[in-house]
């Protein structure tokens, strides 16, 4: 490949350090593309007619069709397969298609997770073509147009979500948390309300989300009932801060529910009510609480806690004894899962890189647009979700087995009579 290069290095094209990693990008496309075909043909190569030739063999190439990637706008040729094999079923010749480039495929998946986070950065979907083409080098298969049809059907996507039957799937534990992102959304004050779950395999998804004001009651009780309506069963543990919004409407709609209140969200609570010089032992102490061996000892840090602090600061000492119960409760549980349950973090990490890159926006926003573009977001994040540690042990929770310091206590045998 031979370019033109400036003085000040850079190529009709755009800079030539940009030109090069989208040749690489070309190169790799083209040699994966190669590779897939002749394996796909070498695995056939055995299936051949009456007069002994092969059924499956090359054909060329596609005309040429230009795919916008994270590392720009690259200009692939697609080999052609030549399949002769007739499906016995329905009759029809048998087709091979690219599992690395389906035929439809312009845009790689990257490319849809950058959209909903610059709508919400603010930019409207007519920005959206300046602002990629001076990042990816090309605008092709971006014009305003298909930005507007790709989030009209984001927030079909999200309405779909919403109305889905929650019957056939079993949430053995629940997370849940009001994000505020500062994003396009009418109320001032409002919040996205998100529910994530841990299913009986345990693998974690995303339950429900949707905004509400205040994080109040009657806004999370509307999402926990909606929930309800659509078939979802009570999870047996269910975790969050201290808003008594969330725990009002889970009394509501699922009482049987255990309540397990963030460490994280405590910690930082407990801490902004001392005097600095203070706060430091106090999070040590706070530590040896939620790090402790098994319940019984976590019990006698909260002692030591309650003894080092009361004479001076008896308030502080009561945000952590009214809601022990509460805060402990995860010691009843399996002891791999305790990592998982005792915050939040699981929404907390998957909205991080969300909150650091919004912004508040000013002017008209439409609020199922941004609710979309969270929901995508989340939804590309949540292939990256890992299951908690040992699942199969969520299935013996919802089963009611018992655990003691975090191991499951074998029932006895019965005796004959």
């Amino acid at each position: 490949m031979l370019s033109v290069v400036n003085a000040d290095g850079t190529t009709p094209n755009g800079s030539l350090i940009d030109e090069i990693v989208r040749e690489g990008a070309r190169r790799m496309l083209a040699a994966a593309l190669e590779a897939e075909v002749d394996t796909y043909i070498a695995e056939l190569a055995d299936e051949r007619d009456e007069s002994g030739r092969r059924l499956v063999v090359r054909n060329g190439h596609h005309q040429p069709r230009k795919v916008t990637t994270a590392a720009g706008t690259v200009e692939v040729n697609v080999p052609r397969v030549n399949d002769m094999r007739v499906d016995e079923q329905s009759g029809e010749r048998k087709r091979f298609s690219s599992a690395i480039l389906p035929p439809w495929c312009r845009k790689s998946p990257k490319i849809s997770e950058v959209l909903p986070l610059l709508y919400l950065h603010g930019l409207s979907t007519g920005d959206f073509v300046p602002a990629l083409e001076q990042f990816l080098g090309s605008s092709a298969g971006l014009s305003p147009a298909t930005v507007t049809r790709l989030t009209t059907q984001w927030q079909t996507d999200h309405t779909a979500f919403q109305d889905r039957d929650l019957s056939a799937t079993d949430y053995v534990y629940a997370w849940a948390d009001g994000v505020h992102l500062r994003i396009r959304l009418e109320e001032a004050k409002a919040a996205v309300l998100v529910l994530m779950g841990v299913r009986a395999d345990g693998t974690k998804e995303l339950i429900a989300m949707t905004d509400g004001y205040r994080e109040s009651s009657e806004a999370w009780a509307g999402l926990l009932r909606d929930c309800a309506r659509r078939g979802m069963r009570a999870p047996v543990l269910a975790v969050g801060d201290g808003a008594l919004g969330f725990w009002n409407a889970l009394n509501e709609v699922f009482p049987d529910t255990r309540h397990q209140r963030c460490w994280v969200h405590k910690t930082a609570n407990v801490l902004d009510a001392l005097p600095k010089s203070a706060q430091p032992a106090a999070k040590r102490a706070v530590q040896e609480i939620y790090n402790a061996e098994d319940k019984e000892h976590a019990a006698k840090a909260v002692r030591d806690f309650e003894r080092a602090y009361q004479a001076k600061y008896p308030k502080v000492v009561k945000r952590i004894t009214d809601d022990e119960d509460e805060l402990l409760a995860f010691f009843d549980f399996p002891a791999e899962h305790w990592i998982h349950l005792r915050t939040t973090n699981p929404i907390e990490s998957t909205f991080a890189t969300v909150r650091l890159r919004t912004k508040v926006t000013k002017g008209a926003g439409s609020r199922a647009a941004a609710l979309a573009m969270v929901f995508k977001l989340i939804e590309s994040a949540q292939a990256r979700w890992r299951a908690v540690n040992a699942p199969h042990l969520v299935a013996l929770v919802r089963a009611g087995a018992r655990f003691e310091r975090g191991h499951l206590v074998e029932r006895p045998e019965p005796h004959a009579a």
